[in-house]
């Protein structure tokens, strides 16, 4: 597997850049409260859609490859007096002494399995701790023209302001994409400014995402069993159309 957690060697960074985000989150308080028993959040990163769940008083366990972001979520939890059961193990090779009536990976997770192997993996290893009728929940970037015919040129993103320095920081992305892989390949630049509007710092980090089609992303899932119940382009169940930019996936484990 290809070392694609560059990105997320900075937790404090990652929760500065992406915490804000809640559009998922009433989407899977939906799910999670038509179930009862454990719920797995794969790829949970620092917990950002793990917590909300368990403060409406449901059992969680987030799991992740990355053990900054899990001490991180692991903090977070802490102070909030939540139990959660935090382990360390490779999404594609779950090992866990229980099954689960939903499953889910957000914040389009699932591109990080760059090849076909890993997306078996994966979707094997859901598969496992599901219960029979179980719900995965996962989205997805759309394959868009627009999305993966980016210009491998400097392309600004968005301006935030560093929490610990006040600096300001100017996002930047430079892109390639693999036709034959599928595969994008993303440096991020991130310019850190002082009050004269000078750059005093800059940092770069890389990051690998696969893309997956409507029609292969129906083959994909069924030859793993899985049963698609719905797809959407946002977490406010609006119809995928081909002018989406996400695909949110809802499935059912169905009895090979």
């Amino acid at each position: 597997m290809k070392n694609n957690l560059e990105e997320y060697n900075d937790p404090t960074l990652y929760d500065l850049e992406n915490e804000s985000y809640k559009e998922d989150i009433p989407f899977l308080l939906k799910f999670a409260s038509r179930i009862d028993g454990p719920i797995i959040d794969l790829a949970c990163g620092t917990g950002r859609a793990t917590i909300p769940l368990a403060e409406e008083n449901h059992q969680l366990i987030g799991i992740d490859l990355h053990r900054g972001m899990l001490n991180e979520a692991r903090r977070k939890a802490s102070e909030l007096q939540l139990s959660i059961d935090w382990i360390l193990q490779d999404c594609t090779k779950l090992k866990l002494p229980m099954k689960s009536k939903l499953i889910y990976s957000v914040g389009n997770s699932f591109q990080h399995f760059l090849s076909n192997e890993e997306q078996d993996g994966l979707l094997f290893s859901v598969y496992q701790h599901l219960e029979t009728d179980g719900i995965f929940i996962f989205n997805t970037r759309f394959p868009s023209e627009e999305e993966l015919l980016q210009p491998s040129t400097e392309e600004y993103w968005r301006t935030y302001e560093d929490l610990e320095t006040l600096c300001k920081v100017d996002v930047y992305t430079i892109s390639s994409y693999d036709s034959l892989l599928q595969v994008q390949d993303y440096t991020t630049i991130r310019r850190f400014k002082n009050e004269n509007e000078e750059v005093i710092n800059e940092s770069r980090t890389n990051i690998s995402l696969r893309y997956v089609f409507p029609k292969e992303m129906e083959r994909v899932l069924s030859s793993n069993g899985f049963e698609i119940v719905k797809v959407y382009e946002d977490w406010n169940e609006t119809p995928l159309t081909s002018e989406s930019t996400r695909m949110i996936y809802v499935c059912k484990k169905i009895a090979k």
